[in-house]
């Protein structure tokens, strides 16, 4: 018995620790950050900062403060289940393991760039699995369609500088095909993202995308930057989300590690 725990901590002494790992790799940031320009849907509150202080005080410090405000839904940002499933999850209640994970990052760019209304379909799943191999269960799954290389310019990003209700039938970007959204909920993938303003393409009036994910209990990214970082297969995500309490999604940072 001895002998077989010595060796046992003689193992465990010559794995890599944690920071070595994490030495072996680079950290990417997917998230735009959050200012007067971010892109928001177009009926959606836009992002608002007030400064509150920015100075320093009579008692010689500095103090800086500010109060902001916004819609749920723009810029990088999750949409919870219950954005479009009744009784779903809502932002707090949201497990980490379905937030936190290996990541695939499927490109798209040629198709999105001869068609700005292009629908992922099942079949570009499945051809990447050709090049690439198996999506297993539990996989974060990113869709790179090239849109990030438009932010922050409205007009090429949404398809319309116009605002509000008469601004929506003008939206034109790429999104996914519902043939697609329920081929991942087969596989039981963790999460979606995708680098455009929504799960469902512009043009889409029933969200039938939105619908299947979110029914699923499968929480979307939307508004995902710098995609073009990611390899296909070998990072790890993590996207945590402002904790909402019955929220229908939030603010998001989104980080993966890339090894090297």
């Amino acid at each position: 018995m001895k002998r077989l725990l010595f060796l046992g901590l003689l193992a465990a002494c010559r794995q890599p620790s944690a920071a070595v790992l994490l030495a072996r790799g680079r950290w990417v940031d997917l998230s735009y950050a959050f200012d007067s320009t971010t892109i928001y849907w177009p009926t959606a509150q836009p992002f608002r900062l007030q400064v509150v202080s920015a100075q320093r005080t009579p008692k010689g410090y500095y103090y800086a403060a500010n109060n902001f405000a916004a819609a749920e839904h723009g810029g990088t940002h999750l949409d919870a289940p219950v954005h479009f499933a009744e009784g779903r999850h809502t932002t707090d209640q949201i497990p980490l393991t379905q937030l936190v994970g290996p990541a695939v990052v499927i490109d798209t760019r040629g198709a999105s760039d001869a068609d700005r209304d292009y629908r992922i379909t099942s079949g570009d799943l499945t051809q990447w699995e050709t090049a690439h191999g198996s999506i297993p269960e539990g996989t974060i799954v990113l869709f790179r369609t090239g849109w990030g290389t438009r932010w922050p310019d409205r007009a090429r990003y949404l398809g319309t500088l116009k605002a509000g209700q008469a601004a929506v039938a003008e939206l034109h970007f790429p999104g996914i095909d519902s043939s697609a959204a329920r081929w991942l909920v087969g596989r039981r993938v963790h999460a979606v993202g995708i680098d455009t303003p929504s799960i469902d393409y512009g043009q889409s009036a029933t969200f039938d995308t939105h619908q299947i994910l979110l029914g699923a209990d499968i929480p979307a990214f939307e508004n995902v930057a710098h995609l073009e970082q990611l390899p296909p297969t070998g990072a790890v995500l993590a996207a945590l989300p402002m904790k909402i309490k019955g929220g229908s999604g939030g603010p998001l940072r989104i980080a993966a590690w890339v090894p090297e």
